[in-house]
C-alpha cells in the first residue's frame, strides 16, 4: 500500500507539527529581536554590515512573515526555500568558519543550521500538509 492510503493521518499530524516547530522557531527568533532591537543591531554590526538597525527590523519583519506563512500554509513551500536560504546566510555569517577558531562551539551552530535548512527543503517540496493549511501560492501541492 501507498503512504497516501495507510499513513495520512499521521503525515498530516507530522505535517501540522512541523509547521508549528517552524513557526515556534521564528517566533522565538523574532521575539529576541523585538525585546532588544538594539542588541540585534550591534551583532549585526559586529559581523561589518551597514545600517545595521535597518537590517534588524528587516530581518524581524521577514521572519514575521515566515511565521505567517508557516501558521497558515500560505506560500508554505516559498517561504521555507526563503527560509532556508535565510538559514545558510545566517550560518555562513554568523557562525561560518572565521569563528571556529576563537569558539569551536561555533561549528556546532553553523552545522545546526544545516539540518534546519535540509528540513526547509523537505517541507518545501512536500508542502504545508493538508490541515488548516490554505493552498494559496506560486508551487502548487496537490
Amino acid at each position: 500500500m501507498t503512504m497516501n492510503s495507510r499513513g495520512s493521518g499521521w503525515a498530516t499530524a507530522a505535517a501540522l507539527a512541523g509547521r508549528l516547530i517552524y513557526a515556534a522557531v521564528f517566533i522565538m527568533a523574532v521575539s529576541f529581536k523585538l525585546i532588544d532591537i538594539s542588541a540585534t543591531a550591534s551583532f549585526i554590526a559586529s559581523a561589518g554590515f551597514p545600517l545595521p538597525l535597518a537590517l534588524a527590523w528587516l530581518a524581524a519583519a521577514f521572519e514575521l512573515a515566515l511565521i505567517v506563512c508557516f501558521l497558515t500554509g500560505a506560500y508554505f513551500s516559498e517561504a521555507c526555500l526563503l527560509a532556508a536560504a535565510y538559514v545558510l546566510f545566517l550560518g555562513f555569517t554568523f557562525h561560518g568558519p572565521s569563528h571556529w577558531a576563537g569558539n569551536q562551539a561555533e561549528f556546532g551552530f553553523f552545522v545546526d543550521h544545516f539540518t534546519f535548512a535540509a528540513g526547509l527543503l523537505f517541507a518545501a517540496a512536500y508542502g504545508p500538509g493538508r490541515a488548516l493549511a490554505m493552498k494559496a501560492g506560486i508551487l502548487r501541492h496537490s
